[in-house]
């Protein structure tokens, strides 16, 4: 039955009654389809799209929810396979950072190496314009020359001066003989008195001129090393094997001494970062054995060591995660890779990735199967330091 409704010009308007209300028990039973609702007519586009808006936000909220109930899931089944004698935490791959700068303000000359290049100890990355060094290093070489001659005719002077002063000592000594007998005056005896002191104080200031020399010339050569070593600080080497991570300055830049030419990236000392409560960083000591799994290489166990435990609490990072709530106080730990390891794939490392450090504060406790050394056969492998396949 249809309800008639007056409409606003006086005349009736038929309503078309609601499927649900119309349907009643026993048709619901008799055919269940009458039960879900029919698709929209024209007229109704807004109420559909409102409802396909619904049933989408539904949809991606289920699958939010099931995503983190089977992360939650996960997490709580790993976490309860580890034995007590062993705590984790979350962090990313790092390594040292090596400024490259120059001790001097000059010109950038040349630059040899660009970022991602790998460079090895001593290798050669940058050169500065040194020229004006190298200028004032022959004019100070030059003046060790001049040094030189001055102490040879110097030191000649003195053995001229001794000749004098030998010569004035013996003159003295007849006239004096003389004297006594009666055969030389005192006049003469006097005359030959002033020279010798003559040639006494003629030799004292020569062998002076000799050590004033002397000095002038180690001065000389004294500037001479400086600007050799303002030569060689021109040329910047690096000092371990290292990636270059990052370059500043272009080639022909005036920069200033201490100014970032490059960074580099000592592979020497790769580790991982992870913060800890205090009721486990207690129990852990410096040197305990320790393991990384990287998120990009899961399959792949790293041994490393602890290499440091900082001795002061701090809140943690925003950006990493922990076992503990975020108000409470961590201790920062470094996990670092095997020395040995990183030499023998130092090509392959790399940082940043992020992951999860393992470590053992109780010896007696047996490492998981699944935490066991888990690296490739064979030199240049990728994984055995965390790096990502090429």
């Amino acid at each position: 039955m249809q309800d008639i409704k007056p409409d606003g010009n006086g005349t009736s308007a038929r309503v078309r009654p609601n499927a649900l209300d119309a349907a009643t028990p026993d048709a619901m039973v008799a055919n269940p389809l009458a039960l879900i609702p029919q698709p929209p007519s024209p007229s109704s586009k807004p109420v559909a799209r409102t409802r396909f808006r619904l049933w989408f936000v539904l949809a991606a909220l289920l699958v939010v929810v099931g995503g983190a109930g089977s992360g939650w899931y996960w997490w709580q089944h790993y976490r309860a396979a580890l034995p007590d004698g062993i705590v984790w935490g979350n962090g990313r791959l790092e390594a040292d950072d090596i400024d490259i700068t120059p001790k001097y303000p000059g010109r950038v000359a040349t630059l040899l190496v660009d970022e991602g290049d790998l460079v090895k100890a001593g290798q050669v990355v940058a050169r500065m314009d040194t020229r004006d060094a190298q200028a004032t290093l022959q004019k100070a070489e030059a003046q060790v020359q001049q040094a030189k001659r001055t102490l040879e005719e110097a030191s000649a002077n003195v053995v001229q001066q001794e000749t004098q002063q030998k010569f004035a000592a013996q003159q003295f000594d007849r006239t004096k003989t003389l004297f006594e007998k009666g055969y030389a005056t005192n006049e003469l005896l006097d005359q030959r008195q002033q020279a010798l002191d003559g040639a006494n104080a003629a030799l004292n200031a020569a062998t002076a001129k000799v050590g004033e020399t002397e000095h002038a010339l180690a001065a000389a050569m004294q500037d001479v090393a400086y600007n050799k070593i303002v030569v060689d600080d021109g040329v910047l080497v690096a000092p371990r094997a290292a990636r270059v991570q990052y370059r500043f300055v272009n080639t022909g830049e005036v920069i200033g001494a201490g100014v970032k030419i490059f960074t580099l990236l000592d592979l020497s000392k790769v580790y991982m970062t992870v913060f800890l409560p205090t009721k486990d960083v207690g129990k852990i000591a410096l040197g305990a054995e320790g393991r990384i799994v990287l998120d990009a290489l899961p399959d792949l166990v790293i041994p490393g060591n602890v290499s440091f435990i900082s001795p002061t609490s701090q809140f943690t990072p925003k950006t990493v995660e922990t076992q503990s709530e975020r108000d409470k106080l961590m201790f920062r730990i470094k996990v670092r890779v095997d020395p040995d390891l990183l030499a023998n794939h130092i090509a392959d490392v790399r940082t940043g990735l992020p992951g999860v450090a393992y470590i053992r504060f109780d010896p007696k406790v047996t490492w998981p199967a699944h935490l066991q050394p888990n690296l490739p056969a064979g030199a240049g492998s990728s994984a055995s330091t965390g790096a990502v396949p090429k």
